[in-house]
């Protein structure tokens, strides 16, 4: 019962599952907002209705989509006082500043342009309109890249002091924290992945409608389209993943041997990559595994014959460095123990990359099959349809890897997760909100599903005069028809 009301793990448990929920909207924002901007601007350029009408189909999912991000992504601000105020009042200074300028920055930006895009159709010149999409599409980037600034100082503290009088962290750089090179990695990282996801929500809707032979040319456009901007931001993933994991490595040599379940050092042909393995129950021998030589060296340090460290070592290692001396109260687990999970790491790093893998391939099917204009049989649609949520859970499983690979520190280095939670906090109150708060999500997971359907379903919408120009012919806009989006 002890173990059930834990605060510490019921704490856990209610900010990874509203964090991850709140993440299904984010990549999707991110990712139909760029796809809507390109769309929007081949119609400008070329005038061919067929893209305007696929604007405003993908610019309304992309709206929808949007709100219910913003419901879900106001919890996350008030967990930090909840559940984690020792967190919050020992680098709050440090970890609210980004937060800070996502909210007065970044997402006013948005929203004004995103407000003007809304209401502009029939107000403003095509280019101007044009123009506030675009800076949508900035808003959300650069709103993102201050989330994963706050994160990558979790990953990689830099740009603070501790000031031991008034025991906690104070800024010292804010440009340190806004260069982390954690950030500076993981932002094209997850902007590649955003747009994987917004290229399948769009293979989706289009081959819904081409299983039900409806809006067939303007749908097999939008098909090809969205395939096409999953397997270029596919490649961008990998490429920048490749990145992102040197950068890891150096950062948290253990979050690297752990996806490995490396227990020991290894280099060259050793530090090999298993894309499958089976062990004991407590991880610590290897019964059976299907590697590749030189891989995981070759991931860890950028060349085939680099060094790896293992987890014995960095175990060792870490309890010499933060659990000797006087002041290790923040730094040393209670348990002394300073790897993570393992076969939760272990796993999440290969279903990340399987699924986009498996996201991609799909895309590069759909593009062979559909170069020709030709019937196709219903398995194809459904396996396009289904492919929707895959880049989703690529990257769902990705931020267990990275937030998982962290334990057991809340800040690497700096203090560890078990001194991060509210102190007094009871167990059952915890609960309670976990409980309610899963409830609530639940439902707003349903009313989310069934507005995105209804709107794919709906099809395309019928333009009675292009945004601009009026329905007698005089160039006015009618206002009795204003073709606004919604």
């Amino acid at each position: 019962m002890n173990e059930i009301l834990d605060p510490l793990v019921l704490a856990r448990w209610q900010f990874g599952l509203t964090t991850l929920y709140h993440f299904i909207f984010v990549p999707l924002t991110i990712g139909l907002s760029l796809l809507v901007a390109i769309l929007q601007t081949v119609w400008v350029r070329t005038g061919k209705v067929k893209y305007l009408k696929l604007t405003k189909l993908f610019g309304k999912i992309f709206l929808i989509n949007f709100a219910m991000g913003i419901v879900t992504g106001i919890v996350q601000e008030f967990q930090f006082g909840m559940n984690w105020s020792n967190y919050s009042r020992f680098v709050g200074d440090i970890f609210g500043a980004p937060l800070a300028m996502e909210g007065l920055i970044a997402f006013f930006f948005e929203a004004t342009f995103i407000g003007l895009w809304i209401f502009g159709w029939d107000k403003l010149p095509k280019g101007l309109h044009l123009m506030t999409i675009w800076f949508t599409w900035i808003g959300t980037t650069v709103s993102a890249y201050f989330i994963l600034a706050a994160n990558a100082f979790m990953q990689n503290p830099q740009g603070f002091e501790i000031n031991a009088e008034k025991g906690r962290a104070e800024l010292l750089d804010i440009g340190a924290v806004l260069t982390n090179p954690i950030a500076l990695s993981q932002f094209p990282h997850t902007i590649f992945a955003a747009i994987m996801f917004g290229g399948t929500v769009m293979v989706a809707v289009a081959a819904w409608h081409l299983k039900r032979n409806q809006y067939v040319d303007e749908m097999r456009t939008a098909l090809r389209f969205g395939a096409w901007a999953n397997i270029v931001a596919f490649l961008g993933v990998g490429l920048t993943g490749h990145t992102l994991g040197m950068t890891m490595t150096e950062a948290q040599p253990m979050k690297m041997a752990a996806a490995e379940a490396l227990y020991n050092n290894a280099s060259g042909a050793d530090a090999s990559f298993s894309l499958f393995s089976l062990g004991t129950p407590d991880g610590a021998h290897e019964i059976f595994s299907v590697r590749i030589p030189y891989l995981l060296s070759f991931l860890s340090t950028g060349t085939f014959d680099g060094s790896v460290e293992g987890i014995r070592n960095l175990q060792a290692d870490y309890t010499e460095l933060y659990c000797s001396g006087p002041d290790t109260l923040l730094t040393c687990p209670s348990d002394g123990q300073f790897a993570p999970i393992i076969w939760i790491t272990y796993w999440s790093f290969r279903w990340m990359i399987g699924l986009g893998f498996l996201a991609a391939l799909v895309s590069a099917v759909g593009l062979w099959i559909t170069r020709k204009d030709k019937e196709l049989p219903n398995w194809v649609w459904k396996v396009a349809i289904w492919t929707a949520p895959i880049p989703m859970l690529a990257s769902l499983v990705g931020w267990i890897f990275t937030e998982m690979g962290r334990q057991p520190w809340i800040v690497f280095g700096v203090m560890t997760t078990e001194q991060g939670v509210s102190p007094g906090v009871p167990g059952w109150a915890v609960l309670t909100s976990l409980i309610v708060f899963t409830l609530v999500y639940g439902g707003l997971a349903v009313v989310e599903f069934k507005l995105i359907f209804k709107a794919a379903k709906a099809g395309l919408p019928e333009i009675e005069h292009l945004p601009g120009e009026g329905g007698d012919g005089t160039g006015e806009p009618d206002p009795q028809k204003l073709a606004t989006v919604y």
